[in-house]
């Protein structure tokens, strides 16, 4: 688990259908740590590849513990002993199911019914890590355009890092990088039926995964581990 540029704890399917479909809808495989092919899709508006590029180097995945660098003096077996630790603590989730959703620019699978413990428990995770996590640099920040942040999330990039987090936090496993609406309804069109099967009944987060960022900036899922609270 060493040799890392950054670490994340992210949610990531359990082996099977969903996990399948997500490694070779983006063409990465995080838990291999190798390119997938691409699913032939009928009547998407270009190919697989140019609506993945961005997320690909990701994997498939929710986030809830966004990627930060190690501070020093810290070390990531002291990281995985303290996820660990965490994960024993914290209880798994079950929500009503997954949907097929447009956030913004891009497409991606959200949570459907009551989050506020989806909610509690990424804050919890963010809050109870936060000790290894490196300020982040001006670059860092300027990469989140700063400009285009409420106030709001500007203090919350300021204390933990990300803008997106505690009550500004929305969990979803993003599909497309941004798209033009026509594109994106294309996408969608073309992806709800294959999806559908594979997100029917109810969602289950039953484990956190520590993702790790190698030198390429394609990010491998390291350790799983269990909720048992």
């Amino acid at each position: 688990m060493e040799g890392y540029k950054r670490y994340a704890i992210y949610y990531a399917p359990d082996p099977g259908p969903l996990a399948d479909f997500g490694a070779a809808w983006l063409g990465w495989d995080p838990k291999t740590g190798k390119r997938r092919a691409h699913p032939r899709l009928p009547h998407l508006p270009c190919p697989v590849a140019d609506l993945t590029a961005v997320p690909r180097k990701y994997g498939f995945h929710g986030t809830i513990k966004p990627p930060f660098r190690l501070i020093e003096g810290s070390d990531i077996a002291l990281l995985h002993r303290s996820a660990a630790a965490l994960a024993a603590q914290l209880k798994p989730l079950r929500l009503d199911g997954l949907k097929l959703s447009r956030i913004g620019g891009f497409l991606a699978l959200t949570p459907q019914g009551d989050t506020t413990g989806l909610g509690a428990l990424a804050g919890s995770v963010v809050e109870a890590l936060d000790g290894f996590r490196a300020a982040p640099t001006e670059a860092e920040i300027a990469k989140r355009n700063p400009d285009r942040l409420s106030a709001r999330q500007n203090k919350l990039m300021q204390r933990w890092g990300y803008p997106y987090v505690m009550e500004e936090f929305r969990f979803h496993l993003t599909l497309t990088g941004p798209l033009k609406e026509d594109m994106a309804e294309a996408t969608r069109t073309a992806l709800a039926p294959v999806l559908a099967p594979l997100i029917d009944g109810p969602f289950r987060l039953t484990s956190l995964c520590l993702f790790g960022e190698a030198k390429d900036g394609c990010f491998h899922n390291l350790h799983r581990y269990r909720l048992a609270g």
